[in-house]
Formats: C-alpha cells, sequence, structure tokens
C-alpha cells in the first residue's frame, strides 16, 4: 500500500493467464461496441508512428480476435495475431474470415515461437493493464525483435492528467509501481491482474530490456463516456490528432503509446 493505493511490486513474480479471455461469458468482441473512439484513436497512433514504413512482418501480441491485424496489413506483407487466449482465436477465425492471410497462432507473450531477430514489426496494445511486471516480456521482444526493427507498445497510463490532478489535491505523489485497478472483492491472487503504470517506470523497465523508447505519444486524451455522448466522434478525433504529440510528454492522456527499437 503506497498514498492509500494498492500496489504491484514490480519483481514479485505473476504468472500470465488468459482466464478471463477465455470465458465464454465474456465476449471481447462485443467489448469494442460503443468504443470506436478509442479504436480509431489507437489506430491514428499507430498510423503516425509507422508512417512512410513498410516491414516483412507484423506480430501483434495479445491481440484479441485479430482487432488491429487487419489495419496492420497496410504496413506488412505478413501480419500473425499472437494471443495467449484459445477462445479469442476461435473469434478471431470468424473476424478475420476475409482475411486468410492473417495468421494466428497461441503465444503467450513471454515466451514467443518466434526466432532471435526475426521480427521488424511488433505491436502489444492493450496488454500492459495485465501485466504488472513486465520485464519477461520485454526480455521476449528484445530476442525477436530484428535490428533495425520496431515495435509499439501501449500502457495503461496511471500518471494521466485526472489522476496527477487528485493526488495534487491530496498532497500524494504519484505511485512508482503498477496500481491495482481491480475492485476489492477481485484483488486475489486466483483473478487475472488489471493494472495501470507510472509511464517513467516502463521507459527505465524497457531501458532495462534492451529496449530504446524513439518516440512517445498520449492517446485516447479524450476518453470519456459523458464526452461520447454530447460530443461527435469525428469532432473528438479532430482533437484528438492534434493532441497526441503535444501532449506526450506530459503523459497527459490514460493510454501511452511507446515505439521502441533495439539499443
Amino acid at each position: 500500500m503506497q498514498n492509500g493505493t494498492m500496489v504491484f511490486m514490480t519483481k514479485t513474480s505473476t504468472t500470465r493467464r488468459a482466464d478471463q479471455y477465455n470465458d465464454p461469458t465474456h465476449n471481447y468482441l462485443r467489448y469494442w461496441d460503443g468504443r470506436d473512439y478509442e479504436n480509431d484513436a489507437e489506430q491514428m497512433a499507430i498510423s503516425r508512428l509507422l508512417r512512410g514504413k513498410h516491414f516483412k512482418h507484423a506480430v501483434d501480441i495479445g491481440g484479441g480476435y485479430g482487432r488491429l491485424c487487419v489495419f496492420l496489413k497496410k504496413y506488412a506483407d505478413r501480419v500473425t495475431l499472437a494471443e495467449p487466449s484459445q477462445q479469442q482465436l476461435d473469434i478471431g477465425a470468424e473476424f478475420l474470415k476475409d482475411h486468410p492471410e492473417v495468421d494466428r497462432q497461441l503465444v503467450q507473450a513471454a515466451d514467443m515461437p518466434f526466432k532471435d531477430d526475426s521480427i521488424d514489426l511488433l505491436t502489444m496494445i492493450r496488454v500492459m493493464h495485465h501485466l504488472p511486471n513486465p520485464a519477461p516480456e520485454f526480455k521476449e521482444i528484445a530476442r525477436v525483435l530484428s535490428k533495425d526493427g520496431l515495435a509499439i507498445i501501449e500502457v495503461a497510463n496511471y500518471a494521466h492528467f485526472r489522476n496527477r490532478l487528485k493526488h495534487l489535491v491530496k498532497g500524494k505523489k504519484l505511485p512508482v509501481e503498477p496500481v491495482d485497478i481491480r475492485s476489492k472483492e477481485n484483488q486475489r491472487d486466483d483473478e487475472i491482474p488489471f493494472v495501470n503504470h507510472n509511464p517513467h517506470t516502463v521507459a527505465s523497465q524497457l531501458q532495462a530490456a534492451g529496449l530504446e523508447p524513439v518516440r512517445i505519444l498520449s492517446v485516447s486524451n479524450l476518453r470519456s463516456p459523458g464526452l461520447k455522448k454530447v460530443m461527435p466522434r469525428a469532432v473528438m478525433l479532430t482533437f484528438e490528432r492534434f493532441m497526441q504529440v503535444p501532449l506526450a510528454k506530459t503523459y497527459f492522456g490514460p493510454s501511452t503509446f511507446f515505439l521502441v527499437r533495439k539499443k
């Protein structure tokens, strides 16, 4: 417990699970209903980071049912959905039925079946919130990433503007360790972790794994259920387009995108 906030110590070993995403009562495809702004903001960020580039093989780590895989085809000759949940891969078989060229593999991010230096584009979006200690995943990304390859790693950002304001009002410092955002009844070892990260800590963890952040974006800056009810998505995305770059250094939004390469 730090400043009244439940935190995970990053040196603690945590079992990687996909239990929730194998639960037949949880349909991750339906989760994205009503989240068009967030999806478009993430695609906008990826486009901005990859503009003018093309790759041989893109791997989407923890990509669920393949939400971003068709989009990634714009930037790579070959795309692999690497997902630890069989249920998500099964949903992906239907979602990607018109894109048989997208490969689907049952993969754990900390133990990938790819050769050293073999992947020139890797994305890991909306995975970090399940990883209190991402060191094994970062080490594996550094192993499989090619010398001139790039990885895009999205981080659920605890240091976003509203949290910083709340801590400032209370006279408290932001936690350095990941913050457990599960409800009290779900804060158990047999439940899948849900955490927000301090992006400064993540930047240091990337460096320790041999990965160098070369660009950062602040993403989903206007994420708010109330705002989405009153502001057209096109208007929100117009503002989003102008906010991602200038707000990056302040880690303003709830989602931070790191573009990284091998050091």
